[in-house]
């Protein structure tokens, strides 16, 4: 189980997820890639709300591949290109991990690989087996 750490001492999350995420002794850990929105018949939603589900369903295909859930993400990592997509964002990532939340950053960018990309997401998880 991980341990969620978010002390008085810190401002509270400013939406759903932690300031620090602790993984027991004996965790296996799963390093995700950088997800973008690509489906994998290879198309591109239009939305910030329809890229960031796709996003998340590919870090959820890459979990299951690894015999882990959403409940194992300890981070995740959010590059956004326009600071305007954060509203959102964060609709779509409370539906997949706010119960969850896993610690988390988000950065806006210029632009990512190609410039139909919005939203890019690396994670963190850890499991014990």
């Amino acid at each position: 189980m991980l341990a969620k750490h978010n002390p008085d001492t810190v401002a509270a999350p400013l939406s759903d997820y932690s300031h620090g995420v602790e993984a027991p002794a004996g965790a296996r850990w799963l390093y995700i890639s950088g997800q973008v929105a690509i489906a994998p018949d290879g198309s591109i939603p239009d939305s910030i709300e329809g890229q960031a589900t796709q996003v998340f369903e590919n870090i959820l295909a890459v979990l299951e591949a690894a015999n882990m859930g959403a409940e194992d993400l300890v981070r995740i990592n959010t590059y956004l290109v326009n600071a305007g997509y954060m509203g959102g964002f964060r609709a779509v990532r409370d539906k997949y991990v706010g119960q969850f939340a896993p610690a988390s950053t988000m950065i806006m960018i210029g632009a990512l690989a190609t410039p139909d990309l919005l939203i890019e997401i690396e994670a963190v998880a850890a499991k014990v087996d």
